[in-house]
C-alpha cells in the first residue's frame, strides 16, 4: 500500500495530467489546490510538484509557472492512475448500429472500425489484419494537423510520411502484447516521427474472420481513458457481432 506521501503525489499527478489533457495549458498550483479532495496548504502543494518535477514526471514552459506532463508522467499515469471508463450507452448503441448496417464486406468493415474509432477517440486510426501486408487502412489524419498545429508544419509531415510506409507502421503496430490494449508514449514507439505522440493497440478476433489491430494515434495528452474505452469496447463488437 503506498503511504501517505505517495498517495499525495498520486493525487496532484493525476489531476494535473487530467487537467491538462482537457486544456493542453499549464497547471498552475492554485488549481491543485482548488480541486485537492484534502486540507492541504499552498506550500505542500508547491513541494509536492516541485518533487514531481524533480523525480521527472512534470516540467514547466520558462513562461509559466504551471506544469505539465513528461513523457515519464504519461507512462506512470497510464500504469497506476488511469480510471476505468466506459462509453456512453447512446455512443454503445450507434457503434454497434454503424456494424449492423453492413457487415458483409470485410473491407466495408476495416474502413468502418477506422471511422468509428477517429470519431469516438479524435485521434488518428488504423487497422490491420494479421498475416495480411496488404490490409492496411488509416483515418483520421485531420486530427494530426489539429493536435500539432499549424506552426509544426515539419513534425506534421514527418508523420504523415511515416503512416505512409504501411510495412514499418504494421510492424510497430503488430508488435507482440501481452495485455488486451498495450499504449506506447513517445520514444517507446520505436519510430522516431511519432516521439511527440502516443499509440494505443488493440487486438481483435472476429468469430467468423481474421484477427487483428486496431491501433490509435495522437499527442502524448491524448484522453488515454477514452481511447481505452473505445478500443476495448469497439474489439468486443467486432467479436461479438461480426
Amino acid at each position: 500500500m503506498r503511504n501517505n506521501a505517495q498517495h499525495r503525489k498520486d493525487a496532484v499527478l493525476g489531476l494535473v495530467v487530467r487537467h491538462y489533457i482537457q486544456t493542453v495549458s499549464p497547471v498552475s498550483s492554485a488549481f491543485i489546490a482548488d480541486e485537492y479532495e484534502e486540507e492541504v496548504s499552498s506550500a505542500t502543494i508547491r513541494n509536492i510538484l516541485a518533487e514531481l518535477e524533480s523525480d521527472g514526471y512534470l516540467t514547466h514552459p520558462h513562461t509559466s509557472a504551471g506544469r505539465l506532463p513528461t513523457e515519464r508522467g504519461y507512462r506512470y499515469y497510464v500504469d497506476f492512475l488511469m480510471h476505468e471508463m466506459n462509453l456512453l450507452e447512446e455512443e454503445r448503441l450507434q457503434v454497434q448500429q454503424e456494424y449492423r448496417a453492413g457487415i458483409a464486406e470485410l473491407q466495408f468493415l476495416l474502413e468502418k472500425t477506422t471511422e468509428i474509432v477517429s470519431d469516438l477517440t479524435h485521434c488518428a486510426s488504423i487497422v490491420t489484419l494479421d498475416g495480411v501486408p496488404s490490409a492496411y487502412i488509416c483515418r483520421g489524419l485531420s486530427y494530426i494537423a489539429h493536435d500539432v498545429g499549424i506552426s509544426n508544419i515539419e513534425k506534421m509531415a514527418q508523420i504523415l510520411k511515416a503512416l505512409e510506409e504501411k510495412e514499418r507502421i504494421i510492424e510497430v503496430i503488430q508488435r507482440d502484447i501481452h495485455k488486451r490494449i498495450k499504449i506506447y508514449i513517445g520514444q517507446e514507439t520505436a519510430c522516431n516521427e511519432f516521439d511527440s505522440c502516443a499509440l494505443a493497440v488493440s487486438k481483435f478476433e472476429m468469430r467468423r474472420g481474421p484477427t487483428g489491430r486496431i491501433a490509435v494515434l495522437g499527442p502524448t495528452r491524448m484522453d488515454y481513458e477514452r481511447v481505452v474505452s473505445a478500443l476495448e469496447y469497439v474489439s468486443e463488437v467486432l467479436h461479438d457481432i461480426v
